[in-house]
């Protein structure tokens, strides 16, 4: 900002901090639709987590089936000594084996043997069984009854209700002793074995999560650091847009190396096609010029209709030529990649220079720029606009003139906007000003090609102006224009 001395004070503008931790990051990477990044790392996750929770239920099954075997194996045993070792006495009483296993004698421990006899008629009695049991009894279905018949002598497994409503795993051998028919049953309670198993796949599927988590997180960096030239490329590209340098410069990988070679090329191709543009209006606007002063000289300062109308149509000739060879370079240069040009020193020497050029008035020229502020152009063009609309305010206002630049980050582009503490204007003639020639006042010195001008140079860089009431009073007039912060991606 700038005073009657010429002492500045730019406040700056702090660039917004990229919000949200690295799983918010993640989380919008991954699930952003257009994102090469997340299309890659959804296709990898989805594969490797359907491999992991195939895998657990593999692991899983597999352990309860190897734990179930392992515990039959015990119970099957029971029965086969049953089968094995239990005889008939001389009096017909069924006599059984012996049985160290003192869980056998505990009431309802959880251990059972039972050996039930099948008369003709069907019917199935208890003939012995053991004293953990103590007057309860161990069912067995009709289906396992008829299988285990089918299968004399050799096991058959099934499950069961204890006298305590455990769980059991039952192993029944059925067998004839002297035309006697009696089928032998052990159980024990499987409940034991199935927390286990529980256990076994909560541990497998808490390593399963931790070792996912792990591999997302192996992918993310995988994919990052091999994605990582692309990056460099789009990161090139931006620093190109934003005017911090002219060409693509890192080397890439052998699959981008094209690419980039390609870019190169198009952008020596556009420089060279928008110098040969330049040197083309330069040669028209001399090879214009020339002959449009030797009329005007011709014409002189004689008296009379002809030099008149020579006088008049070459002035004529001549703005028009100005505006059409103004425009033409104004549009080369908004085609041109890598043009920037720091706000803050253009406004700074506009301002000093307008406030001596109407020191008479008394103008104080404000001004407000970050000093980190580029506008994506030439500075030639930005004095235009800016010194322009300055003038104009510095014109029409009291004392005061206030220009502000800011930027937007959202289309990377700033507003520039000159406010006076002037007359104003009537906002049914916003739109009138902006007509070439046309003057609001014609007491004031001036052409009334200024604002003309300028939304033609701000419409070729692809912005827009605008009018509005000033804070301070007068006329307020907004110029948006493509622009970029130091070190700010575009």
């Amino acid at each position: 900002m700038t005073d009657g001395t010429g002492a500045t004070d730019s406040p700056k503008t702090v660039a917004p901090k990229a919000g949200g931790g690295f799983l918010l990051r993640l989380f919008r990477r991954l699930t952003r639709k257009n994102s090469l990044v997340g299309r890659l790392i959804r296709l990898a996750s989805v594969w490797f987590i359907f491999s992991l929770v195939i895998t657990g239920i593999a692991l899983t099954a597999y352990f309860h089936q190897a734990a179930l075997q392992r515990f039959q194996l015990n119970v099957k045993q029971i029965a086969d000594n049953l089968y094995a070792d239990t005889d008939i006495d001389h009096s017909g009483k069924v006599v059984t084996p012996p049985f160290f296993d003192t869980r056998t004698t505990r009431v309802y421990s959880g251990l059972y043997w039972q050996v039930s006899e099948i008369d003709a008629k069907g019917a199935i009695n208890d003939a012995a069984r053991s004293r953990s049991l103590w007057n309860e009894h161990i069912p067995i279905p009709a289906t396992t009854l008829a299988d285990a018949k089918a299968r004399i002598g050799e096991g058959v497994f099934y499950d069961s209700i204890g006298p305590e409503d455990e769980p059991l795993r039952v192993a029944a051998v059925y067998s004839k002793i002297d035309g006697r028919a009696f089928v032998f049953l052990a159980a024990e309670d499987r409940a034991p074995m199935d927390k286990d198993v529980r256990r076994f796949a909560l541990i497998t599927a808490a390593a399963l999560i931790v070792l996912a988590l792990g591999s997302l997180v192996a992918i993310f960096i995988q994919v990052r650091v091999g994605l990582r030239p692309l990056f460099d490329l789009t990161d090139e590209i931006a620093h190109i847009q934003g005017g911090t340098q002219q060409r693509l410069l890192k080397s890439y990988p052998a699959e981008i190396t094209p690419v980039a070679t390609q870019l190169n090329a198009f952008l020596d191709y556009s420089q060279e096609v928008v110098e040969r543009q330049r040197m083309h209006v330069g040669n028209l606007a001399h090879a214009l010029k020339t002959p449009l002063a030797v009329l005007m000289a011709s014409a002189g300062n004689q008296e009379g209709e002809l030099p008149e109308i020579m006088r008049k149509q070459a002035e004529t000739m001549r703005a028009q030529v100005d505006h059409h060879l103004r425009r033409a370079r104004a549009a080369a240069r908004s085609q041109a990649l890598g043009e920037r040009t720091p706000v803050e020193p253009v406004l700074d020497e506009l301002a000093v220079m307008l406030e001596q050029v109407f020191q008479d008035k008394g103008v104080i020229i404000d001004w407000r720029a970050p000093d980190d502020l580029a506008f994506r152009g030439e500075r030639q063009d930005l004095q235009e606009i800016a010194g322009n609309l300055l003038e104009n305010a510095s014109i029409w206002c009291r004392k005061k003139v206030r220009i502000t630049a800011d930027f937007n980050p959202a289309d990377q582009s700033m507003s520039l906007a000159i406010e006076d503490d002037g007359p104003g204007l009537d906002e049914a003639r916003f739109d009138e000003v902006l007509k070439r020639g046309a003057r609001l006042d014609e007491s004031v010195p001036g052409s009334g090609l200024g604002l003309s001008i300028v939304d033609e140079l701000v419409r070729a860089y692809g912005g827009t102006l605008t009018f509005g009431k000033s804070q301070i009073g007068g006329l307020k007039v907004s110029a948006k224009l493509p622009a970029n912060l130091d070190g700010a991606a575009v």
